[in-house]
């Protein structure tokens, strides 16, 4: 048995700037389907969706008012001081043809840690 009795990873949650463009680019560049879509929520003065690939969600988040990144978290080396989650990360045959994506997409891509 898992500690805390948990069984499964359910979802990771990001905040998004519009919901619209970035349901497009998940499923256009990572294959996401969505499905849920929670409407707003007005607790969280935010739109809500799930978009669901190969049994991982990912919750979206676009509130009526997004607060900017921190210039200090832009940059991974600086980034990983600040308490928080990080990334995600997806696995891929062919690193090259993934980088690609990056050429085209309007969301930028940034190097590893090691500059590779």
């Amino acid at each position: 048995m898992a500690a805390g009795n948990v069984t499964k990873v359910l979802h990771t949650g990001i905040s998004v700037y519009n919901m619209q463009e970035s349901l497009e680019w998940y499923k256009r560049n990572l294959g996401f389907e969505l499905v849920k879509d929670d409407g707003y929520c007005l607790p969280l003065k935010a739109k809500t969706c799930f978009i669901e690939k190969d049994g991982y969600q990912i919750e979206l988040f676009e509130y009526d008012e997004p607060k900017q990144i921190p210039e200090d978290r832009l940059t991974p080396n600086t980034d990983l001081q600040t308490v928080g989650t990080k990334h995600v990360a997806f696995a891929t045959d062919d690193m090259d043809a993934f980088k690609q994506i990056y050429s085209v997409s309007p969301m930028e891509y940034r190097k590893t840690l090691r500059g590779e």
